[in-house]
């Protein structure tokens, strides 16, 4: 009997969830949990909602001035949040 190749128990389970669906709900899970830890506190405490939709976050928040300057840095943004969780997970931000 051949042993095949010796796999991390972290592997394993990123594949099992590959192969039953669970990967892309989790990771935007993932990266809305990483909201504020990315963004900070202070953003969090004017953040109402937020949900993904298509590859796009939606972001419902208390200021508009604050909504001006995230918007400004949008693409950033995306790209950190990706970067934090380790995937493609969204394409663009959405502020209200």
């Amino acid at each position: 009997m051949k042993r095949g190749g010796i796999k991390s128990i972290s592997e394993l389970v990123r594949a099992s969830c590959r192969e039953e669906g669970l990967e892309t709900p989790l990771n935007e899970y993932r990266l809305i949990k990483a909201w504020s830890q990315v963004l900070g506190a202070a953003v969090n405490n004017y953040t109402k909602e937020l949900y993904i939709k298509n590859q796009t976050l939606y972001v419902q928040l208390n200021s508009s001035v604050l909504r001006q300057e995230l918007m400004m840095n949008r693409k950033i943004l995306v790209r950190r949040l990706n970067d934090y969780v380790g995937a493609q997970v969204i394409a663009d931000i959405v502020f209200r």
